[in-house]
């Protein structure tokens, strides 16, 4: 059975409380940092680490709102997220106050390390990737890209996996397959996922201000142009992070043993 707890740890003028699950036993796990997308830190990205502990890694579901939720609230989110995005050493600096407190956890194997981020949680695992942080394998949805510049690419050795929508306007499939290029001048390991009729945000299920299930499309999705949820595209992104885990840390495993 896998064990939760809450963590906390101050970066930015904020207080964060992130999640953090852990695999039954002693480990050492590969570790998995997990950004949330700029609505804040929900259900959704714990029940994410949760599963991914239940598959054998240590996750940390980081936090950058200082526990704040933006449910309903698209003007806030912006207010908040937009000059973070500006700022990549800011965002770095985010990032690796939450990389330390999942390195500090006991039974971390600190040579299996993944990241996966939503939206502006994808911007921050990119930008510590850049930074030389050795993620094995890195996955991001629809996240907020940097410039694609094949230099800053060079020195990472991550396997990349990109998904979007094919109706997302803030995160198109040509942005994607442009980033995807820069990788590959990088001589990187990448895939892309591009899903049909998915908009921005296919994924989170419609929520009201207080976090509570929306009957019908949420104020986040009336306002804000290209977002919406696609159940099905979900479900197959999910399973394509998985898959992308599972193949990376089993390659790892499978060369250790040939090494023995």
């Amino acid at each position: 059975m896998i064990a939760t707890r809450e963590v906390t740890y101050d970066i930015d003028g904020l207080s964060m409380v992130a999640h953090l699950a852990r695999p039954d036993g002693e480990g050492p796990w590969p570790a998995v940092l997990l950004g949330h997308d700029g609505v804040g830190l929900d259900d959704y990205q714990r029940h994410r680490a949760d599963e991914l502990a239940a598959h054998g890694y240590l996750a940390l579901a980081m936090d950058y709102h200082g526990g704040e939720i933006f449910f309903g609230r698209p003007d806030a989110m912006l207010a908040r997220c937009l000059p973070l995005l500006a700022d990549g050493e800011r965002m770095q600096a985010i990032g690796r106050a939450a990389l330390d407190v999942l390195l500090a956890t006991p039974g971390v194997d600190p040579d299996r390390l993944a990241a996966l981020g939503y939206g502006t949680g994808g911007r921050i695992v990119l930008e510590l990737a850049r930074t030389g942080v050795p993620f094995k394998a890195i996955a991001v949805v629809h996240p907020a890209l940097p410039d694609a510049n094949a230099d800053d690419w060079i020195d990472v050795t991550s396997t990349f996996l990109l998904c979007t929508g094919s109706e997302d306007p803030l995160c198109t499939p040509e942005q994607v397959l442009t980033f995807g290029r820069a990788l590959q001048a990088a001589g990187m390991d990448w895939r892309v996922n591009i899903y049909g009729g998915a908009k921005h945000a296919f994924w989170a299920r419609p929520r009201n201000s207080d976090g509570s299930p929306a009957t019908r499309a949420s104020r986040t999705e009336a306002t804000v142009p290209g977002v919406g949820y696609h159940p099905e595209n979900s479900v197959r992104a999910w399973q394509a992070v998985l898959d992308l885990f599972g193949e990376t840390f089993q390659t790892l495993r499978e060369r250790a043993s040939l090494a023995e």
